[in-house]
């Protein structure tokens, strides 16, 4: 047997599955499952540029001084 994952795109596909089931050629494992989004994908956009922008210099000044004390 193989495992598969499926994306459903249309309602109707849950009564088609429902039906194979009952005719015992697949079986349901889960259900509701959703695939995991990147994390890239759920926060792009979230902050402003200018605010990203400025957060993304802060860590690099951060890094920096870090740095230079260890050295």
């Amino acid at each position: 047997m193989e495992t598969v994952l499926v994306q459903i795109t249309n309602d109707k596909a849950y009564k088609l599955l429902a039906d194979l089931e009952d005719l015992n050629i697949i079986k349901v494992l889960k259900k509701n499952i959703q695939p995991k989004e990147k994390l890239s994908e759920k926060y792009a956009g979230k902050l402003p540029s200018d605010v990203a922008d400025e957060l993304q210099n802060f860590v690099n000044e951060s890094r920096n001084e870090w740095n230079s004390r260890n050295v």
